[in-house]
């Protein structure tokens, strides 16, 4: 049974990290250019007002 355990934990868990990581990366969504157009403003609006 330990080899099993073992053999999961070194030869398939790996494999089944890369996939997750992977997948999140495919599924994360970009910024429309009217978001990210909106997000720098309400960064130079908080730089500016010093916070």
């Amino acid at each position: 049974m330990a080899d099993y355990l073992w053999f999961f934990a070194v030869g398939i868990a790996p494999f089944l990290v890369a996939a997750l990581i992977i997948y999140a990366l495919l599924r994360r969504r970009r910024l429309t250019p009217d978001e990210e157009a909106a997000r720098d403003e309400k960064t130079r609006e908080l730089y500016k007002d010093g916070r």
